[in-house]
């Protein structure tokens, strides 16, 4: 917050509108956003927007932006393919939990690769994961590849599971707060390009089906 001479209050560095919008609602119903019962609703309030949020999500605060994305975090951004001409589609917006890193690329799963109701189900696996339960920025998943590979038994991951080349990574990768986790996953902010969504989801489903 920066005040001019004549001490008037200007707000800089806001984070994203939606997510702004939805913690303050959340404040107004008394949720305690670490309870099933706030992940819940925050879920149902995600499903609610029909405007894909992504434009303004992008522009969101700077202490948001992050150079180099870590294992366990949350990150959104704008996604070019080397090889987008051979790919038979793919995410421009991927919704990325990061889960090994190595020099020129990164492992991530992908949780716009499947359906809603699928992506909750994923997601209350994972969240068994996390390392606490501040809903902070310390807080983060116990993920990595050997961890995958050990429950890959579990169907679920096998749509999500994407690598990334970090020089095809066209924007400031926006990190999302633990507490807005399960808003941002439900926000209809998946673009793919050369194919629709209900084919992506079709295909997840065949993939997960074996």
């Amino acid at each position: 917050m920066v005040i001019t001479t004549d001490g008037t209050e200007i707000i800089a560095n806001m984070p994203a509108k939606v997510f702004t919008d939805m913690i303050k609602k959340a404040g107004t119903l008394n949720l305690d956003l670490k309870t099933k019962e706030a992940r819940d609703w925050m879920r149902k309030e995600a499903g609610k927007t029909k405007v894909n949020p992504i434009s303004n999500i992008m522009k969101t605060s700077t202490d948001r932006f992050r150079t180099t994305p870590y294992p366990g975090h949350l990150y959104m951004f704008y996604y070019d393919p080397k090889h987008k001409n051979t790919l038979p589609y793919y995410d421009q917006y991927p919704l990325i939990f990061p889960i090994e890193m190595y020099k020129d690329r990164f492992l991530g799963l992908n949780m716009h690769y499947l359906p809603y109701e699928l992506r909750g189900q994923l997601m209350d696996l994972l969240f068994e994961t996390r390392n606490n339960n501040k809903m902070n920025e310390s807080t983060k998943l116990k993920l990595s590849y050997q961890i995958v590979k050990s429950i890959s038994d579990v169907p679920l991951f096998k749509p999500t599971i994407k690598m990334y080349l970090k020089s095809h990574v066209r924007s400031r990768m926006v990190w999302v707060d633990p507490k807005e986790w399960h808003f941002a996953l439900f926000l209809p902010t998946q673009k793919f390009q050369k194919a629709s969504v209900s084919q992506v989801y079709a295909d997840s489903r065949e993939i997960i089906k074996g």
